[in-house]
């Protein structure tokens, strides 16, 4: 399966200055914010990873991020041009999918949980169809819904509904067959101009292949696209952090313990990073057992 990271987004709610150094290099406590999706992809065992990001983004996150070599990725770049909608993603990373499944995560989408890495790989090991994941929130409204029945099948969709059936809100991360590609590629504009990721799912819901996840208590899903929800996001994480003595969304750590790099790579990539917390959080990592 292959990866999308979907930086460019549908445009930033912050501030419009914080394009001058990309929002995905905004910090989320004590990493850049691209760190939190790529861990996820990272999670579901995934290393092929296809990041598509603004003209004006792009040669920031490439100096960031480089080609992934040094976590044992293989991780490529495309542009979105204007902010057309989710869906485009398919169409424009198309030729990167190829005949492969893929996933797909929003840049600013952060997900955390005790059992997350299974639940990842269970939808990544799904050979057909498609996996959306729920998660229960008080303001449906501004979300993209879905109606679940008693035993977790869908039994509807809808785009930030006036009088939603249901709590459970879509998060920025899908998983999908080949299919999308194809569904992708004549998808009709919306009335709001972009091709919307909830008529790519409807239609997996219409041929019954369309599967979803509740996220349920115990799980953490930040959209940290917003000023509030940025600082929110960072004082969840520094609060974990700080009490557990462990990282979130660490990528060297997932990569070391996936072993997709060695003891001497980890070590190597661990004495390039500057001095400091994070630094120090690795080095005791070496001397650990795995």
């Amino acid at each position: 399966m292959k990866g999308i990271l979907l930086a460019g987004g549908s445009g930033s709610r912050l501030h419009p200055m914080t394009s001058v150094i990309s929002k995905q290099l905004l910090p989320v406590y004590d990493k850049p914010m691209i760190h939190y999706p790529l861990s996820t992809l990272m999670l579901a065992g995934i290393r092929q990873i296809l990041i598509i990001t603004t003209p004006s983004d792009a040669p920031l996150i490439q100096a960031l991020i480089g080609d992934g070599t040094q976590w044992g990725l293989e991780i490529e770049f495309a542009e979105q041009e204007q902010p057309r909608g989710i869906a485009e993603a398919f169409q424009i990373g198309a030729d990167f999918i190829g005949g492969d499944k893929v996933a797909l995560i929003l840049g600013d989408n952060i997900f955390f949980g005790h059992g997350l890495g299974p639940i990842l790989r269970q939808a990544q090991a799904r050979t057909e169809g498609a996996t959306i994941f729920g998660y229960w929130v008080t303001d449906p409204e501004r979300f993209g819904v879905v109606e679940l029945g008693p035993n977790d099948e869908v039994l509807s969709l809808a785009e930030k509904p006036r009088a939603p059936r249901s709590h459970y809100a879509v998060t920025g991360l899908y998983f999908y067959d080949n299919q999308v590609v194809d569904f992708c590629s004549d998808l009709p504009v919306s009335d709001r101009g972009e091709l919307e990721i909830t008529a790519v799912n409807q239609r997996y819901l219409d041929r019954g292949q369309l599967s979803a996840r509740r996220l349920e208590r115990g799980f953490a899903w930040l959209d940290a696209g917003t000023p509030e929800s940025l600082l929110d996001a960072a004082n969840y994480i520094s609060t974990i952090e700080r009490r557990q003595g462990l990282k979130i969304s660490c990528l060297e750590e997932i990569a070391w313990r996936s072993h997709w790099i060695d003891d001497e790579a980890f070590a190597a990539l661990t004495a390039s990073l500057p001095q400091g917390s994070y630094r120090e959080y690795l080095e005791k990592l070496l001397s650990m057992e795995r």
